[in-house]
């Protein structure tokens, strides 16, 4: 199912976020239940979090945009991958991208970074984060793919043919 098909079917129910990612990982669709993170240039609530069994879940990072340090690299997104997480959607930057792109997770994010981020654990956890026109509310769906990020209430299909 892409993301076009999927707001053919349910249209103004679904949230559309502004198209500002790039896709940074082998994996460009994904989809899952959402969980969040807010930080500003750390991310050690970004390693914290990976390091859960991902259940199949997104993790959308809230990163304010900041384009001054990386907030995941390959070793975080491995990590991600391995507890079974389906991708990450960052508001802010990546590292090791041609290594992020030989791995089969889901990583979209405005931009790459090389710097590394801080890590004081300061930030805060599984709240509704707002950004790229959209509220990602954890436990909602989202869906991803070459076209954008949408997200639902709840899971949807797209049409039968």
């Amino acid at each position: 199912m892409t993301t076009a098909d999927l707001y053919d079917a349910h249209g103004e129910a679904l949230q559309v976020a502004s198209p500002l990612f790039r896709d940074f990982g082998r994996r460009v669709a994904f989809a899952g239940p959402i969980s969040t993170v807010q930080v500003h240039e750390d991310n050690a609530l970004v390693r914290q979090a990976l390091e859960e069994p991902g259940q199949g879940r997104v993790l959308v990072v809230d990163g304010g945009g900041s384009l001054r340090c990386a907030l995941l690299g390959d070793n975080l997104a491995s990590l991600g991958a391995k507890q079974g997480w389906a991708g990450v959607v960052i508001y802010g930057c990546v590292r090791d991208a041609d290594v992020l792109a030989t791995l089969d997770f889901g990583v979209k994010a405005l931009a790459t970074n090389p710097r590394k981020s801080g890590k004081t654990g300061q930030g805060r956890r599984d709240g509704p984060v707002r950004f790229a026109d959209v509220e990602f509310r954890p436990g909602e769906w989202l869906y991803a793919d070459r076209d954008g990020v949408v997200t639902a209430p709840t899971p949807v299909a797209a049409p039968a043919p």
